[in-house]
């Protein structure tokens, strides 16, 4: 048994991996990390290893550590580094991107080695901010963006702006009041980083984005084709690191 963590900037993830594939699964706000070891993972059998990754700081870290202690394990805390999973990391320094980042981008080229002609993606973690990245054909991480995601805009404009405090609108092609407004143009705002990103890959076909997160269903319907929604892409990258030299 693994257990797998994803710790993120508001969310942590979570699941339990044994031989029959996953026995179970989970998410919780980062404030309520306390309470895993009495609620969610109560009646879980011990995990051999756990493997995770965060970029919610050292007292998200502590707090995760300290619901472990029931099974007196450690968990490992990975971190980018220059080749792993099939990826190979051009960031200038390869520790410097994010852990959740670079599992997920190994967790895409995983996905795409499955394919009959593995070719290049977009790899898209559309969180409280979304980063897109890009994944060429032979497995090289050429770079990516960073920008806020969609509940961050919305609650920037509200916090900066007299007349933009309102509550969440709906998404139109063309919005006739404010909130609808503003809600739709933070989703094309993201949308557009995706497009722009597929179109300096440059490959023909268009390269498929595999986007993952909580926000992934606000954006994905507004994506070109093809496009694939994967609930857990961070921590299938988890896994497949932390089972790379097995």
């Amino acid at each position: 048994m693994i257990l797998v963590l994803d710790c993120g900037h508001s969310r942590l993830a979570w699941g339990l991996v044994g031989e029959r594939g996953w026995e179970a699964s989970g998410s919780l706000p980062n404030q309520d990390i306390g309470t895993l070891a009495l609620r969610d993972w109560q009646n879980l059998p011990r995990p051999m290893r756990a493997v995770g990754v965060n970029v919610a700081g050292e007292a998200a870290r502590v707090r995760v550590e300290a619901q472990l202690v029931r099974w007196r394990i450690m968990p490992e805390w990975l971190i980018a580094t220059e080749a792993a999973g099939g990826v190979v990391n051009n960031y200038a320094r390869p520790s410097q991107l994010g852990a959740d980042r670079w599992a997920a981008l190994v967790a895409a080229r995983q996905r795409m080695l499955s394919e009959l002609f593995p070719s290049a993606c977009v790899v898209v973690n559309a969180r409280t901010a979304v980063t897109v990245d890009a994944l060429d054909a032979e497995g090289r991480f050429r770079g990516g963006v960073i920008l806020p995601g969609i509940n961050l805009m919305l609650h920037a404009l509200a916090a900066n702006t007299f007349s933009l405090k309102m509550p969440p609108g709906q998404y139109h092609a063309f919005p006739i009041n404010n909130a609808d407004a503003v809600f739709s143009g933070a989703v094309q705002a993201v949308s557009g980083a995706i497009e722009q990103m597929r179109q300096r890959l440059g490959t023909d076909p268009t390269p498929k984005c595999i986007i993952s997160g909580g926000a992934a269903d606000e954006i994905a319907p507004h994506l070109t084709a093809p496009v694939e929604v994967v609930d857990n892409l961070v921590l299938e990258g988890v896994l497949a690191l932390a089972t790379a030299d097995q």
